[in-house]
């Protein structure tokens, strides 16, 4: 797989379609993002995070917005995943980085079987594969179990995770689709900053109001976690009920704008000055 990657994106390179190509890197051992900016650079350590015993993922596509707003006039490739390339849809549909659609070049693959399984992944591979045999989307086992619990028990399961957050701020550091220049999580009144643990549930039931219609299903928040929160599970939940209640499927080319993302005034609302 990692060799159909390399050739395909020396390609690029030869060809002029790319001025550099955002993706992992092995550094003795360590998966980490990295620039690669010649063709002959992807000799040396290129990869793409699916080994044998473990897994590395980033936030490519946040990283990507960075680039893309830094170099206005040039045009990357990128690693995606399915996740990745639904973070990337949803970016640009907020507008994230100017004609970002036009300089992005997609280099994808399919996860594994075992890594789709363990993830219960919605879609584990993106629309343009490179490599990679697709593998078929994952039921969400986790939310339908929680779901099964009466509301007294439902709602004292997630207190009870709640309890162990340590507010580090992992979940929105390593989100790609958390991109407020103010973060309301930081907000004394809201959350009481300093408390550990944060009040119960103010702190993720804001982030999770705030991650309805953005959230792609990444799972990058419940890997971050050193508490081990299920939070990807909540989250899920939200995104069900954008789908169930608006028609809208986050990190989908063909949903259109969110109808969580408008400008101005909800309808019917009346300021004091009208």
């Amino acid at each position: 797989m990692i060799e159909q990657i390399r050739d395909h994106v020396k390609a690029l390179f030869r060809d002029g379609k790319i001025a550099a190509f955002l993706g992992l890197k092995d550094e003795q051992g360590s998966i980490v993002p990295h620039l690669f900016s010649t063709a002959e650079e992807l000799d040396n350590g290129l990869s793409i995070g699916v080994g044998a015993t473990n897994t590395e993922r980033y936030p490519l596509a946040s990283l990507l917005m960075t680039l893309l707003t830094g170099y206005p006039d040039k045009t990357f490739g990128v690693l995606v995943r399915g996740c990745d390339e639904r973070a990337l849809y949803e970016l640009i549909r907020w507008n994230q980085a100017a004609t970002a659609a036009e300089r992005i070049v997609k280099v994808g693959f399919a996860c594994p079987k075992e890594l789709a399984e363990a993830h219960e992944c919605r879609k584990p591979f993106p629309d343009v594969s490179v490599a990679g045999d697709k593998t078929e989307p994952v039921p969400y086992a986790r939310v339908r179990h929680v779901e099964a619990l009466e509301l007294p028990a439902r709602l004292n399961y997630w207190l009870s995770e709640f309890d162990r957050c340590i507010k580090c701020y992992g979940c929105r550091n390593v989100c790609p689709v958390c991109f407020c220049n103010v973060c309301t999580l930081e907000d004394d009144v809201l959350t009481k900053t300093g408390d550990l643990p944060p009040e119960n549930p103010m702190f993720h039931l804001t982030r999770a109001i705030h991650m309805a219609g953005r959230c792609i299903d990444c799972n990058l928040c419940t890997e971050a976690c050193p508490a081990e929160i299920p939070l990807r599970t909540l989250y899920k939940r939200v995104a069900e009920i954008i789908e169930e209640e608006f028609g809208y499927v986050t990190g989908s080319p063909d949903s259109g704008k969110s109808p969580l993302n408008i400008l101005g005034p909800p309808p019917g609302h009346t300021s004091a000055n009208d």
